[in-house]
């Protein structure tokens, strides 16, 4: 197969895909007054699991996932992970109670940490060098507009809706996808290693997992409280383990030595940062459209618009700037973190324009530092680990939005209402994510290149389908 396969039916088909899984992440969030007030009966802990469940399944295993994809096929992985979505959905949609609709938001997460990956990892092999930060940039721009679709879907399934319709609506679009993408995808080469590192694969997982749920759920039961210092005291714990167990074993889930890269370490950062201040944006801004300006459900989605703007357009011109990371990155979160501290002196009596223009500033910081961040993660490895890069990349985009809503919903609860204390929250935020700019942008003293401690394993080719 040629390296420059990648034709547009498989992009577009790719990049919705991964546009769906997103999507998910914030769609909920706008249904948690419906959630609260109709069957069934959410109680305050079980619509922060309602949230939840679906972003600590997902951060957790896109590591393992890519790192399985690679291995064992991508394109299965990818059509398994929309099956794994799509019967979350339908249970979620079908929930007679609260475990089963939580049960099903953790088994969609568990689809979209397979989709993920993989569809990053089949677009790299196919795009080829030449063609492969336009291909990264209109990835990059899915996972935005996922983003601002659940904000949109949720909002509007919020308005004149149920939360069920949206569950169900998720499982004849993912069985559309799943069509499409046995019809148009080709399968690549995959990974030559055979041993899937069972006992790593849960190491990292349980590990990461207990780190996310410690920053979730921190600024609800406390940063000091024994629930939260004992998932943090276990994260380390495990992780540590995890480290140990990959630096023994002759085929390990991953080397951890490849973050002696110090390209690596700051696309990783890069990554973290942008998502840090974008979701502590998504968090305090639909409060602030609704509890402030008084905007209802539906209203607050298109409100929400000016976000994809940037996203969508800035893409086209960062990709052209590939072979610079450095100064298209340091400039684009420099731009979010500068929009967030524009947004933190918004009001009541703010003009929704003049809001408007802040969030476009963001909008444009993140649609140009983002491809040449994850483009930045993907040549850090060699090309038949494309799958782990991606599991790493979205890892850190998931962390670092856990990260950016736990610090913004710490700021509030500081204060005495909402309206005092989302601009302090919003302050605290820009000034990290400048501050991370800084580090990031030092990061980049080296060109891009592929880590040497990784060896490059020989390919095999999956049957033909």
């Amino acid at each position: 197969m040629p390296a420059h396969a990648l034709t547009r039916p498989v992009l577009l088909t790719l990049c919705a895909c991964v546009l769906v899984a997103q999507s998910m992440v914030a769609a909920v969030n706008l249904l948690i007054p419906q959630l609260s007030s109709s069957g069934p009966h959410l109680s305050h802990t079980e619509l922060l699991w309602t949230v939840d469940a679906y972003v600590i399944v997902f951060a957790g295993l896109l590591i393992p996932a890519g790192a399985l994809g690679d291995r064992h096929g991508r394109k299965g992985a990818l059509l398994a992970g929309l099956g794994l979505f799509a019967a979350g959905a339908a249970t979620s949609a079908l929930a007679p109670g609260p475990a089963l609709l939580i049960a099903g938001r953790g088994l969609s997460g568990a689809g979209a940490a397979l989709i993920t990956p993989a569809t990053m990892s089949i677009l790299v092999h196919l795009a080829g060098p030449e063609h492969r930060a336009r291909a990264m940039a209109s990835w990059t721009l899915a996972i935005g507009l996922g983003g601002m679709a659940g904000n949109l879907g949720g909002g509007l399934a919020g308005q004149y809706l149920s939360w069920r319709a949206l569950f169900a609506a998720m499982v004849p679009l993912a069985a559309v996808l799943a069509a499409a993408v046995a019809v148009t995808t080709p399968r690549t080469a995959r990974a030559a290693q055979g041993s899937p590192d069972p006992a790593g694969t849960l190491l990292l997982t349980a590990g990461l997992v207990a780190v996310l749920f410690g920053i979730i759920e921190g600024p609800g039961h406390g940063w000091t409280s024994v629930r939260i210092l004992t998932a943090f005291t276990a994260g380390a714990v495990l992780l540590a383990a995890f480290t140990g167990h990959a630096l023994r074993s002759p085929a390990p889930l991953f080397d951890p030595r490849v973050f002696r890269s110090g390209a690596l370490r700051a696309t990783t950062l890069g990554l973290a940062t942008g998502f840090f201040g974008l979701f502590a944006l998504f968090f305090v801004n639909s409060q602030y459209l609704q509890r402030v300006k008084g905007y209802g459900p539906a209203v607050t989605g298109v409100a929400i618009v000016p976000l994809i703007v940037g996203m969508a357009l800035v893409p086209r011109f960062a990709a052209r700037w590939s072979a610079r990371p450095r100064p298209v990155v340091g400039t684009g979160l420099a731009l979010i973190g500068l929009g967030l501290l524009a947004a933190s002196t918004a009001d009541a009596h703010t003009p929704y324009p003049l809001y408007a223009c802040w969030l476009l500033v963001i909008s444009a910081g993140t649609g140009l530092a983002m491809p040449a961040l994850t483009l930045g993660v993907v040549v850090s490895l060699p090309a038949h680990r494309a799958g782990l890069g991606s599991g790493l990349g979205t890892s850190a985009r998931e962390i670092g939005a856990a990260l950016g809503v736990a610090v913004a919903g710490t700021a509030l609860a500081s204060h005495s209402d909402f309206s005092t204390g989302m601009g302090p929250a919003l302050r605290v935020v820009g000034l990290t994510v400048l501050v991370a700019t800084a580090a990031v942008v030092t990061g980049y003293r080296n060109p891009v290149h592929p880590s040497p401690n990784v060896p490059a394993a020989p390919a095999t080719r999956e049957p033909a389908a």
